[in-house]
């Protein structure tokens, strides 16, 4: 499970540095090669896409 827990790191961090930088920074597009790499290493690793962008949970309908 390492390789999907480095995946789903490098995206959040990804994620953090485009909303503080703009997709154009180095860092922004460095950290985007961290992530393709990673989720690709994951891919080969027999990993799911699925397993790497799990469902958001369901909350229950209150009826509002």
């Amino acid at each position: 499970m390492p390789h999907i827990r480095t995946a789903r790191t490098a995206q959040r961090l990804a994620v953090r540095a485009l909303a503080a930088h703009g997709l154009a920074h180095p860092l922004t597009l460095a950290l985007l090669a961290v992530v393709s790499t990673a989720t690709a290493r994951a891919w080969e690793a027999g990993h799911r896409v699925a397993d790497t962008h799990p469902a958001p949970v369901q909350r229950a309908d209150r009826g509002r």
